[in-house]
């Protein structure tokens, strides 16, 4: 039988312990696990005038949100759409000012196409057919709906937020709105938890 060198029981030693390396991830960083992936709220959507026009989904996805949209009655073309720092839509007569303005604790300007931008509040618009329709599923993985560890805006933070939809298209650019005009429906997402303490 042959026997084993010192040097070979060396390289034995180095491949098995590198394998334990790899097996227990190499001393790569760890991920954050994000708290109640799934998680839904749902919020009735509503005209200036307090008129029902369709339903929002939010879920709480892997590092942001996914949004589920349905509506009916609006202006067909391009429309605006933006979450607001407050879940208020009680003003519909005024224009539901008291959604306030956009979530953007970061102060980033707003829209895609500023190349400073954009900041967490931002969306893209909400494209309605012509006979008034609109049903669309987007991700934004620049806030989360219920505080998470990663130190982003949660939707149903002490205030709660708002999904505003405005008369005009967001030109992604112009400060402070996107050019996009008058606030023409509301959702409201209502407070929900305390931010918990960021990981180390």
């Amino acid at each position: 039988m042959k026997l084993l060198s010192i040097k070979n029981y060396a390289g034995l030693f180095l491949f098995f312990a590198s394998a334990a390396l790899v097996g227990c991830g190499g001393g790569e960083p760890k991920n954050i696990p994000s708290k109640g992936i799934g998680e839904e709220y749902k919020a009735d959507l509503f005209m200036e005038k307090n008129a029902f026009i369709g339903k929002l989904t939010i879920t709480q996805a892997s590092g942001g949100v996914l949004l589920d949209i349905v509506a009916d009655g609006l202006i067909p073309g391009k429309h605006g759409m933006h979450f607001h720092e407050v879940g208020n839509c009680e003003d519909h007569q005024h224009g539901f000012k008291k959604a306030g303005a956009h979530v953007m604790p970061s102060g980033k300007p707003h829209g895609f196409l500023h190349p400073e931008g954009p900041h967490e509040g931002n969306l893209p618009n909400l494209i309605v057919d012509s006979e008034g329709h609109a049903r669309v599923e987007l991700y934004s993985n620049l806030l989360n709906l219920i505080p998470q560890t990663d130190g982003k805006p949660a939707l149903r933070d002490a205030d709660g937020s708002a999904l505003i939809i405005h008369a005009k298209p967001d030109d992604h650019l112009t400060q402070p709105i996107g050019d996009s005009g008058d606030r023409v429906a509301c959702a409201v997402i209502q407070p929900g938890e305390a931010a918990p303490e960021k990981a180390e």
